[in-house]
């Protein structure tokens, strides 16, 4: 897009001041980003987003979610007194034409959104026990203070995270078997379908009315928080994945990935183990600001969430394995089902260590109850 039609889309919204140059910044796998800097000293400078709305179909949905999300942590850090608040919580800048309209489409179909730049802030990807504290105490905080949101929110990817979902779509793929790979893989697929209820729990407790949903993030690593210049995190980033979901979202997501020995696709299984002091660390700064609001059935079922998520993967893997990998970017033929072994390995390893993870959660809980 040339500068003319980007000076356009910025003109759009209610800044405070004229802006200079439009450059990109970061790196982002779904959405194009752009720094805007103001002209005038003192003013902001700002971040302009293409939204990538084949992943997020609904717009309006998406920016109502996120725009309800951040005013009530900003109401929340008011109360607590916070200084320079715009540095912890995102700030979205409304149309001049409308403003209760957070988002503008242009021309070509193309959806756009602003938001302040936090100044002297960087993110992370390095995971360590360090790191695994400071998130799970940020996304703790941030689901405890939207767990009194009075906006009923909207599901931005519909059944994401929905265990029996995933499991029906397996289900569908072996019974299609458009790939004629069932018959290769028919030990997988029992050894997976065998824990199939058991990792259905959430839902189950959900309908009984046990279990409730909360607003999560869905999307919990490393570099979704933004740190200052002390390693300090400011501010929890990328919000377009927040809707309610079961707390397990949060928790089993980060710790796939972070808690694996290994890579996602790690060919060699024997590499392939659950990290016992992430999950500690994650978990002692999850428990540290969640514990407030979170119900002992959601306590007790932290193991649980953090079995689930390998599972879920694997699950997924498996079923675009048998459809022929048309979800799935794949760099050779078998990529999927490597994939898929290899979660499956890690679900394994993590239910090996669920005394351990229980035993730990009861002594966090206990030294917070001193």
């Amino acid at each position: 897009m040339d500068t003319a039609k980007f000076k356009d889309i910025v003109g759009q919204f209610a800044l405070a001041g004229p802006t200079t140059d439009i450059v990109p910044l970061g790196a982002g796998l779904i959405n194009d980003t752009y720094r805007v800097n103001s002209l005038e000293k003192g003013k902001p400078d700002y971040v302009l987003q293409h939204i990538n709305n084949q992943i997020f179909t609904d717009v309006d949905m998406l920016m109502n979610n996120i725009v309800a999300v951040t005013t009530h942590i900003r109401h929340k850090l008011e109360a607590k007194g916070m200084a320079d608040i715009d540095r912890h919580v995102l700030t979205y800048i409304p149309l001049k034409s409308d403003a209760s309209k957070y988002y503008y489409r242009d021309g070509e179909g193309k959806y756009w959104r602003m938001m302040i730049y936090i100044h002297d802030s960087v993110t992370k990807k390095e995971v360590n026990p360090t790191t695994s504290h400071d998130v799970g105490i940020a996304f703790g905080d941030f689901q405890a203070m939207l767990a009194d949101l009075p906006v009923k929110l909207g599901e931005t990817i519909p059944d994401f995270h929905n265990m029996e979902f995933r499991l029906q779509q397996l289900r569908e793929a072996v019974a299609n078997d458009a790939a004629g790979r069932v018959k290769d893989v028919k030990d997988l697929i029992e050894a997976i379908m065998a824990d199939a209820d058991e990792m259905c729990r959430a839902e189950r407790l959900h309908r009984e009315g046990k279990l409730p949903k909360r607003i999560c993030h869905c999307d919990t690593k490393v570099d979704n928080l933004l740190f200052d210049k002390d390693d300090n995190v400011l501010c929890v980033i990328d919000l377009d994945t927040v809707m309610p979901n079961f707390v397990f979202s949060d928790i089993g997501d980060f710790l796939r990935s972070a808690a694996n020995t290994s890579c996602e696709d790690e060919p060699d299984l024997d590499k392939v183990n659950f990290n016992l002091a992430i999950f500690e660390a994650f978990i002692s700064g999850y428990l540290k600001t969640a514990s407030s609001f979170l119900l002992p059935i959601e306590i007790e079922g932290i193991p649980y969430a953090t079995e689930l998520f390998p599972y879920m993967q694997a699950v997924r893997f498996l079923t675009d394995y048998l459809n022929g990998d048309t979800y799935y970017k794949i760099q050779y033929p078998e990529h999927n089902l490597v994939r898929t072994r290899a979660q499956y390995k890690l679900y394994r390893s993590v239910k090996e260590h669920e005394l351990q993870m229980r035993a730990f959660i009861k002594g966090v809980m206990a030294g917070m109850s001193k």
